[in-house]
């Protein structure tokens, strides 16, 4: 496995990734805002969750790609599609699994259940993030495909 590769391509992947999200939010396609969501688990001044939070996505990124970069490895190819099936993969997990249990350990979220505490800030995401905006669900499918297409290219190409 192409180490410096994996450890590169993960970076570009992730901005790739985080350019396009923050430019679906901007451009008001979502509300939901991953930076400030990761970096309110670590402070609640929302300038400050913005950048740490961009540090944390930036790592959980590296994460992601590294087991991508494994999955190629064991399938010894990596192709734009390969890598746009495991974003499709990617996503599905994220938006049925990891985002509605968040508020369960997220100190600063509310939960569906238990309501809003006097410590929550941000509102609940929901199942596929729906609660952030009826687009949400397709903004993120398509930025967590282009990370995937993005490493598929890339570490075919390492």
């Amino acid at each position: 496995m192409d180490w410096a590769g994996w450890a590169v391509f993960g970076l570009v992947a992730t901005a790739a990734l985080t350019a396009a999200m923050i430019s679906a939010q901007m451009a008001g396609l979502t509300r939901l805002d991953l930076p400030l969501v990761l970096g309110t688990l670590v402070t609640e001044d929302p300038d400050r969750a913005r950048v740490v939070g961009f540090f944390i996505h930036l790592l959980a990124g590296q994460g992601f790609a590294l087991g991508y970069a494994v999955a190629f490895a064991l399938l010894h190819r990596a192709t734009w599609w390969i890598g746009a099936l495991f974003g499709g993969l990617h996503v599905a997990i994220a938006l049925t699994v990891i985002l509605p249990l968040l508020p369960g350990v997220h100190p600063r979220m509310a939960s569906l259940r238990a309501g809003p505490s006097s410590t929550a800030v941000l509102e609940p995401p929901g199942l596929f993030a729906l609660n952030y905006g009826v687009q949400t669900p397709a903004v993120t499918a398509v930025v967590h495909v282009i990370y995937g297409v993005v490493l598929g290219l890339l570490l075919r190409a390492g």
